[in-house]
């Protein structure tokens, strides 16, 4: 396949997504430029819509005994001072997920043009899911309240809406932060998965001068409680790769008045479920003494992030059978865990599930100076590497090694994780 003749009209999408960045559920300009390009490549293109922005659409019609779904994100983060931030709404696409949406549509156009989804054993599908960014959060609760989502990050809101509901396999790919001086993928990196926890210190406010002694000082106990955890990391399990950043989210302080609230919330972040399960309970322990101590109180809210990813080590050995077949890529990283995260968590808690890698890049993922610096590879290479791994898979998957939990399952875990 060549992927040469498109590549300037991918390049152009991708290079309008990047300069029209759009927040999670809020991706509309984002949605209509990329339907707007199917529909270019395929007038008679069938989309289904889902969860305010979301959408997929399907190669062919043949009903197949494995569907594998190739999935792009389509929100950007809310970073302002990125040097190309939108000045309206402070998002800047320095995660990538604009170069995702590009891939998607090259990989769409090559198969649909040259048919060469018609040979496939399995059914494709592509879909565009909206919000795998956790943040905005007050505007994510407020579509909770009005009931238009029941879950902050999209692809378990599309899981809920049964959007994965005849899916076998996902497959996504990633911007790897940094620059390689070869051309480089990457594999089998986990992510962490992540709890959000605030803490809502109560004391009792006083004069600062004329009465100090019978205050219960709720700024003390902020500080007492980040000192405990500070405390406790080396007790921490180092190939959990935890991450706790405790900070001040709230506070109404006055300097002649003692403080009588002052909340504290902070991600915790580890590579297991379980131990997850077991930092959040030394950290609410930690708050807890940190409140009696000084005579004060603490309410704990907890809320559930994603959960952890583990790479599907089977589905990845197409990924590195194509790679040793293939001159273009110099290099493929492999069993790399990170403490990012993202809801391809909870996607592959319900279905085996991939994330491949790719450079391109300089500067750090999220970081105000991130940007491609190799299109040739992202948008032209690196497609056509990924029919390559569509031909590794066909007529070798093997059913008995795929599994599927159900929406319900899920359920059940998130919630005791976050009672």
């Amino acid at each position: 396949m060549d992927f040469s003749n498109q590549y300037e009209a991918i390049k152009q999408i991708a290079d309008r997504i990047y300069a029209n960045p759009e927040l999670g559920y809020k991706e509309t300009e984002t949605k209509k430029c990329v339907i707007d390009y199917l529909k270019q490549v395929n007038p008679d293109i069938d989309i289904h819509h889902f969860s305010t922005t979301g959408f997929r659409t399907t190669l062919g019609t043949e009903k197949k005994d494995i569907h594998i779904a190739f999935i792009a994100e389509l929100d950007a983060v809310y970073a302002p001072t990125h040097f190309r931030a939108n000045k309206e709404n402070g998002a800047a696409h320095n995660c990538g997920h604009y170069t995702q949406v590009a891939i998607a549509l090259a990989l769409y156009q090559q198969l649909f043009e040259s048919k060469q989804y018609e040979t496939y054993d399995y059914q494709l599908s592509f879909v565009f899911v909206p919000a795998e960014e956790y943040l905005d959060l007050a505007y994510r609760e407020k579509l909770y309240q009005q009931g238009t989502i029941k879950h902050y990050g999209g692809k378990p809101e599309a899981m809920r809406l049964g959007e994965f509901d005849d899916i076998d396999i996902g497959i996504c790919v990633h911007a790897i932060g940094g620059e390689f001086e070869q051309r480089t993928i990457e594999i089998n990196s986990d992510l962490a998965g992540f709890l959000y926890k605030k803490y809502h210190f109560k004391g009792k406010a006083t004069h600062a001068g004329f009465d100090p002694f019978s205050a219960v000082n709720a700024y003390n106990i902020s500080t007492l409680f980040n000192t405990a955890v500070g405390l406790s990391r080396q007790q921490l399990d180092e190939k959990e790769q935890v991450r706790i950043n405790p900070i001040v989210m709230a506070s109404d302080m006055s300097t002649n008045v003692i403080p009588n609230h002052m909340t504290v919330g902070t991600d915790l972040r580890t590579q297991s479920v379980d131990y997850m399960k077991e930092v959040a309970k030394r950290l609410d322990h930690a708050a807890m003494g940190s409140a009696h101590a000084l005579m004060g109180e603490v309410e704990i809210d907890t809320q559930m992030g994603y959960l952890p990813f583990k790479q599907n080590r089977y589905l990845s050995t197409f990924v590195a059978e194509a790679f040793e077949e293939n001159d273009q890529i110099a290099v493929m990283l492999n069993d790399n865990a990170i403490s990012a995260a993202g809801d391809i968590g909870d996607l592959s808690y319900l279905i085996p599930c991939i994330q491949i890698g790719y450079s391109g890049f300089t500067g750090t993922i999220h970081g105000d100076d991130f940007i491609d610096i190799d299109p040739v590879f992202i948008y032209q290479i690196f497609p056509q590497f990924l029919t390559e791994v569509l031909a590794e898979m066909n007529g070798k998957i093997d059913r008995t090694k795929l599994y599927r939990r159900s929406y319900q399952d899920y359920l059940k875990v998130i919630t005791s994780i976050a009672k």
